[in-house]
């Protein structure tokens, strides 16, 4: 199913209340400054019901107005304009429900969104102010020669949905679980554990057969939510970049089906420790090391899928007064190799957002063993 969405109007929503004098110079973090320059797009779909037939359209589209307003005043650095990768001139002009990932991660994205919808609803109770603070956790500091722009690409990008039920999943859990165990870990895949070395596979084994330099090695990045890992650890409604990635190069002899690339995935993530996060607060080494990488990718050198999951996460909470979503689906984005799991409506599946190259798309898409798994719809 592919949908086209017509633009009717645009209007710059401002705060219902002018942003204070004191809070209008928003200091990007570190974390903030290295993030790429790409928004965050959500679409949310509601259902048609015999009352929601019978409200005006206009009056909706209102009340939205007047909520997003509302929310504003909590979240003002959405209102405000992004100056030299440094800071947010909280001048109350606006950027949109479309948060942009210099300002925001996921999970603030969800924060924002969750406590929009309370206010539309007019659930005091419901309402989360974010807690800003990171550039204190992770001062920012001259990024000159790194382009955080790396991955973003003008190439023609091609997005499927593969959607995994839970019968599936169990059975490429199963698949992978001979890796966990041959390690004695007694704890077998998660969900996404198994999927991303599955979706990794298939990735290798349907473009084999493209031309690749000697030197060029292929590496998996997995976005790792901080949060939990500070020392203590943050709440929920932390609003920043709050992530880094975990690298995993797979080994020669993990094999097409790369039964124990769970493992190597899980010792790269178990890296992102407490030791990790201050050497993020330092800055320097991370810095160093993320712009070698960057130009490792320049020159070729490295192919990168990523995977990023917002399983867990409230997708289905946002109820703006009429009902919770249906469903929630993503636009194509700009990036090539990108992998985003969402949780199904019903929450016992997974939605596999694939972004390849229109090639790269063309093989992988067909690919008979990954059909064997998923169901492929176009994106919306």
């Amino acid at each position: 199913m592919k949908l086209k969405v017509e633009v009717k109007s645009k209007e710059i929503i401002q705060p219902s209340s002018p942003t204070p004098d004191q809070l209008r110079h928003y200091q990007l973090s570190f974390l903030d400054q290295i993030s790429p320059p790409v928004y965050n797009p959500l679409v949310l779909f509601y259902p048609m019901t015999q009352s929601n037939i019978q409200v005006n359209k206009v009056e909706v589209i209102d009340h939205l107005k007047q909520s997003l307003s509302n929310a504003l005043t909590y979240f003002y650095p959405l209102a405000g304009c992004i100056n030299d990768n440094l800071f947010v001139h909280c001048n109350d002009e606006g950027i949109g429900v479309c948060i942009s990932h210099k300002i925001g991660d996921a999970p603030s994205l969800f924060t924002f969104v969750n406590t929009w919808a309370a206010i539309s609803r007019g659930d005091q109770s419901h309402i989360v102010p974010p807690e800003f603070g990171s550039a204190k956790l992770f001062p920012p500091k001259s990024i000159l020669g790194f382009e955080p722009r790396i991955g973003i690409t003008k190439e023609r990008i091609v997005t499927k949905r593969f959607v995994f039920s839970a019968s599936k999943i169990e059975e490429v859990k199963a698949k992978y679980a001979k890796g966990t165990a041959s390690t004695g870990n007694q704890i077998g895949p998660s969900r996404i554990e198994a999927l991303s070395a599955f979706i990794w596979s298939r990735f290798v084994a349907s473009t084999k057969e493209k031309s690749i330099p000697d030197n060029c090695f292929y590496t998996i990045v997995l976005a790792v939510n901080l949060r939990t890992r500070l020392d203590p650890p943050l709440p929920e409604n932390s609003f920043g970049n709050f992530y880094r990635i975990a690298i995993t190069v797979p080994s020669k002899n993990s094999g097409e089906d790369c039964y124990d690339l769970v493992n190597q995935m899980r010792e790269s993530i178990s890296k992102v420790d407490a030791k990790y996060v201050r050497s993020l607060q330092d800055g320097q080494s991370h810095f160093d090391f993320i712009k070698e990488r960057a130009e490792s990718v320049s020159r070729g050198e490295m192919i990168s899928i990523r995977f990023t999951s917002l399983c867990r996460f409230p997708l289905y909470k946002a109820d703006f007064g009429w009902g919770k979503p249906v469903w929630v689906g993503s636009p194509s984005l700009t990036f090539k190799n990108l992998v985003v799991f969402m949780d199904t409506v019903s929450g016992d599946g997974i939605e596999a957002w694939i972004n390849l190259k229109e090639e790269d798309m063309a093989t992988f898409g067909r690919d008979e063993i990954l059909l064997a798994y998923a169901a492929s719809q176009n994106a919306c």
